[in-house]
């Protein structure tokens, strides 16, 4: 079904070219039905057709008429002025819009766009750009079946999927959408660490990775907990338990715990901010 779809890219920052790399490299997409649109970067315009061959235009040379899937991708305080834009071009029955617009719900876009069309939250992380996100996906009330088969099979094509309500898109943005600098920030650190005692930065670097990733993968394929895991490999007085407990006394876990719920928070609050149409 997807790739016989159209897809116009409404945006065409990191996300959008996290998306569009997933959906050519790993959904096999061809990238002449694909178009990203920004107002003004011409330079970035130019990035994208040379990196992907993609078509790129200006906001205002992008035609929705050949267009079935259209991916809102900019920046949530730009999102009223960008519906209220593309609203005499929508058609209902034609376009279904996805909304990767962090802190923006499905009741305020389908509020100024004033038209029956589907509209779907997709929260997916950078990791798209290799095929391996996690996304969220939460439907409009009038989305059909089909429009959300759709919205799963996009993004399917860049990782896996979670359908969530709306009301629960804050906590999932908190994790999915920003846990992936979480782990490039802990990442930073044993790099660090591990060069400080004399460990080539490259090598370091690859081993935090792996570390990372082979843990990540137990958890996926293991029938155990992440606690139950990390009991199993924390012997009484040996170098994990010390390392755990220098993360207890340096309050590691409220840490983790904290950056998840400021997320969550900061994407509520964008929603306080550019909404007017209360989350149901």
């Amino acid at each position: 079904m997807l790739k016989y779809r159209n897809i116009s890219f409404i945006g065409a920052g990191s996300m959008a070219e996290a998306m569009i790399s997933g959906l050519i490299n790993k959904a096999g997409i061809s990238p002449e039905r694909i178009t990203a649109a920004n107002h003004s970067n011409v330079e970035r315009r130019s990035e994208l057709i040379n990196k992907y061959d993609i078509q790129a235009v200006s906001f205002n040379e992008l035609s929705l008429k050949n267009t079935d899937v259209i991916i809102l991708a900019v920046k949530p305080k730009q999102a009223e002025e960008v519906l209220q834009q593309l609203k005499p071009n929508l058609q209902d029955h034609h376009h279904v819009i996805l909304s990767v617009l962090a802190g923006i719900s499905t009741p305020f876009i389908e509020e100024i766009i004033g038209k029956h069309l589907p509209v779907i939250r997709v929260m997916p992380n950078t990791s798209s750009m290799i095929g391996e996100s996690i996304t969220g996906i939460s439907a409009g009330k009038f989305v059909k079946n089909e429009d959300l088969d759709l919205a799963q099979e996009l993004s399917k094509a860049i990782g896996k999927v979670k359908i969530i309500s709306e009301k629960q898109m804050d906590v999932f943005t908190g994790i999915a959408g920003s846990g992936p600098a979480y782990f490039y920030y802990l990442l930073e650190h044993m790099e660090d660490v591990a060069v400080e005692n004399g460990l080539d930065r490259e090598m370091a670097r690859d081993i935090a990775a792996q570390t990372l990733y082979g843990a990540s993968k137990m958890v996926m394929e293991s029938d155990d907990s992440p606690a139950e895991l990390r009991k199993k490999v924390t012997s009484p007085n040996g170098t994990t338990a010390a390392g755990l407990d220098a993360l207890d006394e340096n309050g590691g876990g409220k840490a983790i715990e904290a950056a998840v719920e400021n997320a969550a928070e900061r994407s509520k609050t964008l929603r306080k901010e550019f909404e007017k149409v209360p989350v149901l």
